[in-house]
């Protein structure tokens, strides 16, 4: 098998199996290490788009391209070993490598959608800021009226704080200091609330 792949008619996919060893050593350092960053993703969630049928959408990059060389070395070896069978000569190198890649672009959509299942999905613990509307917050300091707000902390699912500046939704409302409050609408960084404990039941 080595000396065939070192002949010209395999030049194609031996040289994509080297490409292949070094990116999956790249990938080991930067594992090793812990602080390399090389598997960047391609933004390709749009529905029906190609990227998306190729499986690049839901897979880092370089583990996408590996599988590529991998399917392309098979397909192009398994080519010209049939080629070999029937006509007794394997097929140019190129030639053959032209019907390698459409073969290894088919093989890879079911091995990218076969490693995107079974891979752990990226999940994050950062929530946008119109997230924070219908979440309750905490008055940290001062009393929250209309046209003068106070600094209020938020919880997120995730228990992470978030610090913003929150005023009372109606006018005749006040939120002191340790009172919650349901956050209802957002003004560019101002927040609005409606406290839980109205404040005409506080003062009877």
């Amino acid at each position: 098998m080595l000396s065939q792949f070192l002949q010209p008619a395999y030049a194609p996919f031996a040289i994509a199996f080297v490409v292949m060893i070094g990116i999956g050593l790249i990938e080991g350092v930067g594992l090793g290490l812990g602080q390399i960053d090389l598997d960047g993703h391609v933004d390709a969630h749009v529905d029906g788009g190609v990227l998306d049928w190729l499986g690049l959408g839901d897979l880092p990059i370089l583990i996408w391209l590996t599988s590529l060389l991998g399917c392309f070395t098979v397909a192009g070896i398994a080519i010209q070993q049939i080629a070999a069978a029937i006509a007794g000569a394997p097929l140019s190198g190129w030639a053959a490598a032209g019907g390698a890649v459409v073969s290894a672009l088919l093989l890879n959509t079911l091995a990218a959608n076969g490693l995107a299942r079974i891979m752990p999905c990226y999940e994050s613990s950062v929530i946008t800021t119109d997230e924070m509307v219908g979440r309750r917050g905490t008055i940290l300091e001062g009393v929250a009226r209309r046209g003068a707000p106070a600094r209020a902390k938020i919880v997120d699912q995730h228990g992470q704080a978030h610090f913003v500046m929150l005023e009372p939704h109606e006018d005749s409302d006040a939120i002191g200091q340790g009172e919650r409050a349901l956050i209802v609408r957002r003004e560019g960084k101002l927040f609005f609330a409606i406290p839980d404990e109205p404040t005409l039941l506080r003062s009877i």
